[in-house]
């Protein structure tokens, strides 16, 4: 149980645009994105709309014929039944431009730093220092900015407000998103009859169907079980997630969205759903699926390229029709192979790597990823920018002491190599003197070989 005296109150505000690519497609046709029944499907070139996949459906569309994202435009009902369902190509350029146009609105609230966009058609606002400028109440100031970005882009949102960043996702997704205003506030003291009320923990944000089985081996089989199980045993099974698994029973996150979080290596990759369910391997090395793992593993490798980066790691994944796991299969590279990412060596194992990949079963989503290069990139570059320094000589070291003790000024003792940041590591930082075969420092005596450089 947490003291809830004691953990985050903030006001934060997660907002969604409801069903964003089809809404930006109904609008780019004149049309009402709440009123059409519209399907954004994907279409390779060539083929007609059959093996396409559903990318977005307008809200309209999702009651009436219970389209969701993700199926098949082959699942769809037949034309005589659904006459009114309008199906159009996707138009990624006009959808990253109005997310754009959204996030400029954001800004008029709250400052960069206390933004998050969290994806392509979602963002987290921390309001907390911001919300009183433009209301007497946040729930007012979120009326406020759902309707700026209404008159201005015509698009509909939903908001989430909370007083952690889970509270608030929590609040959009369950409760935010049926309402007709479509908005919905959550607080600590709100857990019991909320949180603890979602009887499928696939639901809640954080929660995948891969971890909700393995809780329900535990005998937790829904988020009040979650909030009263032992957090030793979550803490042995799942390791620091389980930590984190109790804590969101709770509705406790410590985030803190000015806090960015900097990863230390950085993965690309490049995914994408199959026309058809490929049933012989063989098939996967002939065109055009040739071509398609062509195209994801030069898209990869351009991404790399224009960071100035290799990899150490390639990861081939597949997903199996009915499946809910992913098949990977991973080939390590050796650090050795330099820094050019498409040097001969890199193509020939990539490309031995595909002829070689094996999959079990049917075939229906392929991706094609690169890993675990940030580290190694940022290692080169403080090795390149920050050169070992050259030894000084006795004489040299007597000058800066001299020169020092004259003017009363301390001196510092860089060891030669540089530390995992690319800066000096510090044998002795602050030197004041000597005293009898010790240098004296500010805070200790230590006997120090006049080895490494001073300055």
């Amino acid at each position: 149980m947490y003291d809830y005296r004691y953990e985050p109150h903030r006001v934060i505000f997660m907002i969604d645009n409801k069903s964003f690519y089809a809404s930006c497609e109904a609008l780019r046709l004149g049309l009402n994105p709440m009123e059409v029944a519209l399907a954004v499907v994907s279409q390779q070139a060539g083929t007609d709309w059959w093996p396409g996949l559903i990318m977005a459906a307008s809200p309209l569309a999702k009651k009436k014929y219970g389209l969701s994202n993700v199926m098949r435009a082959r699942d769809l009902p037949p034309k005589e039944r659904a006459s009114d369902l309008m199906l159009v190509e996707p138009h990624m350029n006009l959808y990253i431009k109005r997310s754009m146009e959204v996030l400029q609105i954001f800004r008029k609230y709250a400052a960069d730093e206390d933004i998050h966009v969290y994806s392509i058609d979602e963002s987290m606002i921390d309001m907390t220092e911001s919300w009183h400028l433009f209301g007497d109440d946040p729930y007012l100031v979120a009326r406020k900015i759902q309707k700026d970005i209404h008159d201005s882009l015509g698009l509909y949102t939903t908001c989430g407000i909370g007083e952690n960043p889970l509270l608030a996702k929590l609040a959009m997704d369950i409760s935010a998103k049926p309402r007709t205003s479509m908005i919905a506030c959550r607080h600590y003291i709100d857990v019991p009859d909320t949180i603890w009320k979602i009887p499928k923990l696939e639901d809640v944000w954080g929660i995948n169907v891969k971890t909700a089985n393995r809780l329900r081996r535990l005998g937790i089989n829904n988020m009040y079980d979650l909030a009263h199980s032992d957090p030793a045993i979550l803490k042995k099974e799942f390791g620091v997630i389980g930590d984190q698994l109790f804590a969101m029973s709770w509705g406790v996150d410590w985030s803190i969205i000015k806090q960015k979080y900097r990863p230390k290596s950085k993965s690309y990759g490049n995914s994408q759903i199959l026309s058809r369910d490929y049933e012989d391997q063989r098939e996967i090395f002939l065109p055009p699926a040739e071509q398609i793992k062509q195209q994801k593993r030069d898209r990869v490798v351009d991404k790399l390229r224009k960071k100035y980066g290799f990899a150490s790691v390639v990861r081939a994944s597949s997903l199996l029709p009915g499946a809910t796991a992913i098949a990977r299969s991973r080939l390590w590279l050796a650090a050795t192979m330099g820094a050019t990412p498409m040097s001969k060596e890199f193509e020939q194992r990539v490309t031995d790597f595909f002829a070689h990949y094996q999959d079990r079963g049917i075939k229906k989503w392929a991706g094609f990823f690169l890993s675990d290069h940030t580290a190694m990139i940022n290692k080169e570059t403080r090795q390149k920018s920050v050169p070992d320094r050259a030894e000084m000589s006795r004489e040299e070291c007597g000058k800066v002491l001299g020169a020092a003790f004259g003017n009363q000024r301390p001196v510092a003792v860089p060891l030669k190599e540089v530390d995992e940041n690319g800066g000096n590591s510090w044998l002795c930082p602050g030197l004041r003197g000597r005293q009898g075969g010790d240098w004296r420092t500010r805070h200790c005596a230590r006997r120090l070989a006049l080895r490494p450089a001073f300055k």
